[in-house]
């Protein structure tokens, strides 16, 4: 059986909004928020945190400490070896990225993706729904063996590659399998509900403030349903622009 750990990479250093995945939301770090959504899963075995060796985000090791969470402490830029560092000591089969500033993750997404990946798992090294985005932007997933992640660690060099951790991945269709998970619902790429800015922590934490619930984890479809009802939410950090996908692959090399 092929052991599956979410890596969620946290660090304190933001330049936009410092300290952003341990600001409060409805009571709870939003670190705490990103962790309780990804144990919702079904599939994930074990989840560690990966953050950096500078002083500051000692804070988060010992936050994640206090809920019984596998840690490790890595570089700040070579983020690629971070995480080959701590799929290893995880003893990761496959690898589920997961970035600390999402705290709107769907675990009934992750699933769709790990299931996917495991089924396909002779034939694919990387499944993710973000090489050509149709989900909002902070759904995102990213799903890949070890094996692969070994290979990029080893053959990566470029400062982009060892900084976006699957960037060598994705680029390199030729040596890598990929496949891109497609929303049902249809293209809502143009939806925003990642934090990286003031505007956005504004946006997050209305939809926790209608939304959450202690007994029960909501997901992307009540998200949706309450931006329908409620359009004037989304007006919040509707201005600020998705980040520019990095991705330039041929298209027609990926299993859709």
């Amino acid at each position: 059986m092929s052991k599956v750990v979410a890596i969620i990479q946290a660090r304190l250093g933001s330049t936009r909004l410092p300290g952003k995945v341990m600001k409060e939301i409805v009571g709870k770090p939003v670190l705490w928020h990103v962790i309780h959504r990804v144990k919702a899963s079904k599939l994930i075995d074990s989840i560690l945190v990966a953050t950096t060796v500078n002083d500051e985000d000692n804070k988060i090791m010992e936050f994640v400490d206090t809920l019984g969470i596998e840690n490790f402490a890595g570089s700040e830029e070579d983020v690629l070896d971070r995480f080959y560092q701590a799929a290893k000591k995880s003893k990761a089969d496959v690898i589920v990225r997961i970035t600390a500033d999402d705290p709107l993750k769907d675990p009934v997404i992750i699933d769709k993706i790990v299931k996917t990946f495991l089924e396909n798992k002779n034939n694919v090294d990387y499944v993710s729904n973000t090489i050509k985005p149709t989900y909002p932007e902070g759904i995102d997933v990213e799903v890949f063996s070890f094996s692969a992640l070994k290979k990029a660690w080893i053959e990566a060099t470029s400062k982009f590659d060892r900084e976006h951790v699957t960037s060598y991945i994705w680029r390199n269709p030729k040596k890598f399998k990929l496949m891109n998970i497609v929303n049902e619902r249809g293209d809502l790429s143009h939806m925003r509900w990642t934090l990286d800015t003031q505007q956005d922590f504004d946006f997050i934490q209305e939809v926790f403030i209608k939304l959450y619930q202690k007994e029960r984890i909501f997901m992307m479809d009540d998200v949706l349903d309450l931006l329908k009802k409620h359009p004037q939410i989304s007006k919040l950090n509707e201005q600020i622009e998705r980040r520019a996908c990095l991705k330039m692959i041929d298209e027609k090399k990926v299993i859709n």
